[in-house]
């Protein structure tokens, strides 16, 4: 017996030894890397990743960074990249670990890293132990995962806020809860930056080949000027990046049967305040049209996710609710009752896509538009597959083609227009009356950023002994929107030249 508990402590000791070596090791990658970004929130987590990533190269700093969404990726410093190796395809925070240690041997200047917890505790962990990050981003507070971080949006917002740098610098474009995330910061030391969607124009965002809020831009923007990228050469950087996979979209088919048929694939947007903005937007510029058409793919780890995508078809007003997925009935179930006639039943646990399909298309308009939201996995990815084997629809629609009677719908063109203002109807959806003051942090011209090499730990930056560079908070009302319309120019912010290399 005395043998036994000799083998035990034996075994005990050496594991601890392991386990400070690892962690040893794991410290001495992190504080290669000058500063480390960490993007946390509840949607465009991926995009706005890769966005800062993209401003970061612009400005000729070597950056890494790696992706957690729809499909996971590692970006190296040149703008190629690659899937992330997951042992049995579970995904776990402790990849961090080796994703930390890959990039330090690019010796970059910097490692923007997309947050992959969704616990509290292990949102605070990620910060603290795994990345020990220089600037957070929080990027906003949406009702999803409210088992895990809820019940409520203030709840959500506390959560969030565990992965915020204490002493250092959280940028935000949140602005219903921001007074939550201000308290949260205070405890931690934090400075907290508002990036105001306002201030990216309709025309910068016009530089883009693929669809992005100005709320994003507008963080990578920030994040950009904090560690001394010019505007300009930051929004060249943004231009010049891939998009994420799981970016909106949308594309023109023809079905077997000749109809044409507009595709949104929304899966992304996930949560009902995202996929509302989302598909409102689409309609508003004309991008999908009525009628109108919605597939709500379920799964059975998302049961509660699939309640919210069918609470939300009242709004929507679609002709038709194609259900699919497994099980159906959560998302039949919460579609208001004056709705529930509409909805098509076409679920199962692994249904192939030439199973449902043929009755989804038959039973739509010979011009009208599908719009996929819920969740990609499963059937959805069935969907998209079967779709992407049809042929692509690039005529224009004729006047014949459009109904008689009723109202005509608008121009739909072969791809979404990025660079179409935003119209009126749009602004008065999102532009709420209500304003509220929120301490906007403007940043002199000419100013370079400090050296995050001079930090030790991850939590002490030379921020908090140059404090004094940044201006004094200015009260300024703003007017709320989820993705303001016109912006207004930013001010004078040049950064000051490169960041330093190390």
């Amino acid at each position: 017996m005395l043998y036994l508990y000799f083998v035990l402590l034996t075994g005990g000791v050496l594991l601890l030894v392991a386990g400070i070596v690892e962690q040893r090791r794991h410290y001495a990658s992190l504080h290669s890397i000058p500063s480390r970004v960490l993007v946390n929130g509840i949607r465009g987590k991926s995009s706005i990743t890769r966005l800062c990533a993209g401003a970061l190269r612009g400005g000729d700093l070597v950056t890494v960074a790696k992706t957690t969404g729809t499909a996971a990726r590692f970006i190296h410093p040149d703008a190629t990249e690659e899937p992330v190796y997951r042992k049995f395809g579970i995904a776990n925070v402790v990849e961090q670990i080796g994703i930390v240690r890959r990039a330090a041997t690019y010796r970059p200047d910097a490692l923007v890293i997309e947050c992959m917890a969704v616990m509290p505790a292990l949102q605070e962990v990620n910060q603290s132990k795994l990345i020990r990050s220089t600037i957070g981003v929080l990027c906003n507070v949406r009702e999803d995962h409210l088992a895990e971080m809820g019940p409520t949006l203030d709840d959500v917002a506390r959560s969030l806020c565990r992965s915020m740098p204490e002493g250092g610098i959280c940028v935000t474009a949140e602005k219903e809860r921001f007074h939550i995330l201000q308290e949260e910061a205070d405890a931690r030391n934090c400075k907290l930056v508002y990036a105001d969607p306002e201030t990216v124009t309709d025309e910068e965002l016009r530089g883009f080949s693929w669809f992005t809020f100005k709320e994003n831009v507008a963080i990578a923007l920030v994040v950009a000027e904090l560690l001394g990228v010019e505007r300009r050469v930051a929004l060249q950087g943004m231009y010049d990046a891939p998009p994420d996979p799981g970016v909106l979209s949308v594309e023109r088919y023809v079905t077997p049967e000749g109809k044409k048929l507009a595709f949104a694939n929304v899966f992304a947007a996930n949560d009902p305040e995202s996929t509302l903005m989302n598909i409102n937007q689409l309609l508003d510029l004309g991008a999908i049209h009525r009628p109108l058409n919605v597939v709500i793919n379920c799964r059975p780890d998302r049961v509660e996710r699939n309640g919210q995508m069918g609470e939300i078809i009242p709004d929507l007003e679609p002709d038709n609710v194609f259900v699919i997925g497994h099980p159906a009935k959560s998302a039949i179930d919460a579609i208001p009752a004056e709705w529930r006639d509409r909805a098509v039943d076409l679920g199962g646990e692994r249904r192939s896509a030439d199973e449902f399909m043929p009755a989804l298309l038959e039973r739509m308009a010979a011009d009208s538009s599908l719009v996929a939201i819920g969740n990609i996995h499963g059937q959805g990815e069935e969907l998209l597959e079967y779709l992407a084997e049809l042929p692509a629809d690039d005529s224009v629609p004729a006047e014949a083609d459009r109904p008689a009677d009723g109202p005509v719908p608008p121009p739909q063109p072969a791809r979404l227009d990025p660079y179409a203002p935003y119209p009126v109807a749009y602004e008065e959806r999102y532009q709420a009356a209500q304003t509220q003051e929120i301490p906007v942090v403007r940043f002199p011209a000419q100013q370079r950023h400090p050296s995050w090499a001079q930090q030790t730990d991850g939590h002490q930056g030379s921020y908090g002994q140059e404090q004094g560079r940044y201006a004094a908070p200015v009260q300024q009302t703003w007017p709320y929107g989820d993705d303001a319309g016109g912006g207004h120019p930013y001010p004078a912010a040049d950064g000051g030249g490169q960041h330093p290399r190390h």
